[in-house]
């Protein structure tokens, strides 16, 4: 190589690989300091287009657990009212068994009796109690108990893609329905001819759901209808556990996903640092080596003073 002093080829290539070693120094040091593998879309642009997809998915993922989660308290406090309506009809069935001892005067029915209607206030008032403004029970006019074509449900979407994914649907639970009868207007007190289904001929509607005037008296239904009443309630018990069993499974598994996801996010984001702390000393030991060679490579040139003397 010719001896120059206009152009110093030495000091240049040192320059180049002086800031090369000092640009991926300090790339280590940026990824240290963050702990991420990719800090900037040129580092990794298709991981880095990967990584925002998963973040979005597992951020959806953890809204949809929370609402799922909302779902099982919405399912819990609809239980907790069918248990208490389970007590009072429990109690109904208990005072009209108490008010057919024939050792009792009317008077002692009529003491009965008063209790039956202010327990019919206090079952209605819990067929229209409601979650967070939005009703526990479906009790609509044409509501029936037993027919599915009535049933209203909570769509409850759990999984990351929303209404386009799986749900579960909660069951607003027709609790006026499961204690109203329609009975045959010729039944009397005979208690074994009366019959759930709407739409019977010359049929009466009697329901352990009433408030003030239109509360029955307790001689109007037999034992049996309180019977039925329970299992009908019972029933609805069921459909509820099994909704948040299923609920408690789709929780499970959508925080399975989200765990997955922050893993397979993680290896493309996280920075290993073991390997990049071996690459901060390598290039920190580069940096320093390209700048002692730089210094040497701009004294090179005073060679051609001794040349010139």
């Amino acid at each position: 190589m010719s001896l120059t002093i206009n152009t110093n080829t030495s000091a240049i290539s040192a320059a180049f690989n002086l800031s090369k070693n000092n640009d991926m120094l300090n790339k280590s040091l940026n990824r240290l300091s963050s702990g991420k593998r990719i800090t900037q879309p040129s580092d990794d642009a298709g991981g880095l287009a990967i990584s925002m997809k998963l973040t979005s998915s597992i951020a959806r993922s953890r809204a949809a657990s929370s609402n799922i989660q909302n779902a099982q308290s919405y399912a819990t406090v609809q239980d907790g009212a069918m248990q208490a309506a389970a007590k009072i009809v429990d109690r109904m069935s208990e005072l009209k068994s108490l008010s057919l001892d024939v050792m009792k005067s009317s008077q002692d029915v009529g003491n009965y009796n008063t209790e039956f209607k202010s327990l019919q206030e206090q079952l209605k008032a819990l067929t229209v109690e409601k979650f967070n403004g939005v009703s526990l029970f479906n009790n609509t006019a044409n509501s029936k108990f037993g027919d599915a074509s009535t049933n209203e449900v909570v769509e409850v979407y759990t999984s990351d893609a929303g209404a386009a994914g799986s749900k579960v649907s909660i069951h607003k639970a027709m609790l006026l329905g499961a204690v109203t009868f329609n009975m045959l207007a010729t039944d009397s007190d005979d208690d074994t001819k009366h019959t759930t289904a709407a739409g019977a001929t010359n049929s009466t509607n009697l329901t352990l759901a009433n408030s003030g005037t239109d509360a029955i008296n307790i001689q109007d239904l037999g034992v049996s209808f309180f019977v039925t009443a329970l299992e009908n309630v019972a029933t609805l018990r069921a459909v509820n556990g099994a909704t948040s069993s299923r609920l408690n499974f789709s929780e499970d598994h959508l925080k399975l996903t989200q765990t997955n996801l922050s893993a397979a996010n993680s290896r493309i984001m996280d920075v290993d640092v073991a390997e990049e702390s071996t690459k901060l000393a390598k290039y920190n030991i580069l940096s320093q080596a390209s700048a002692a060679m730089l210094a040497q490579a701009n004294m090179a040139p005073n060679t051609a003073l001794m040349l010139l003397g």
